[in-house]
């Protein structure tokens, strides 16, 4: 059971359709850790031209969708409700397999450090616990 749908999420950080990246949060530590879920669909707007014939998830989205997993986490906390978690910096990505549909991405945000209004995440996407992508990411809050 999830802990947060997308319509709880969309209470706690201000991404909309098309690009709202995640469909659930399955587990959440406020502050530390959360675990989102993205159900990959072939009527994703990207896959029309991201490639025609082989659709292919954008590794850029990929990232997007950690972060906002990671802004959950950390905008779930009282001091930061109804603010903004913007991309400071992507540290060390790497990109271990293709998300395609039908893939059920986990998408895992862990908050290894912060300093006030600034913060850096160890973000791991897998599927079928298969690691998919990895990076660190770094966020301010505005």
């Amino acid at each position: 059971m999830s802990v947060y749908t997308a319509k709880e999420i969309m209470d706690i950080i201000p991404h909309r359709y098309p690009f709202l990246m995640l469909d659930s949060i399955e587990e959440l530590e406020p502050g530390v850790r959360a675990l989102g879920k993205k159900c990959v669909s072939v009527n994703e707007p990207y896959f029309q031209g991201h490639f025609p014939g082989n659709p292919v998830m954008p590794g850029v989205l990929i990232m997007e969708a950690l972060a906002q997993a990671g802004a959950v986490a950390i905008l779930s906390q009282p001091e930061w409700k109804g603010k903004t978690a913007y991309f400071a910096g992507i540290d060390k990505a790497r990109f271990r397999r293709k998300v395609m549909p039908g893939d059920v991405l986990m998408l895992e945000t862990t908050i290894i450090k912060t300093k006030g209004p600034v913060g850096v995440g160890r973000a791991v996407a897998t599927v079928n616990g298969e690691k998919a992508a990895e990076a660190e990411l770094t966020f301010a809050i505005g």
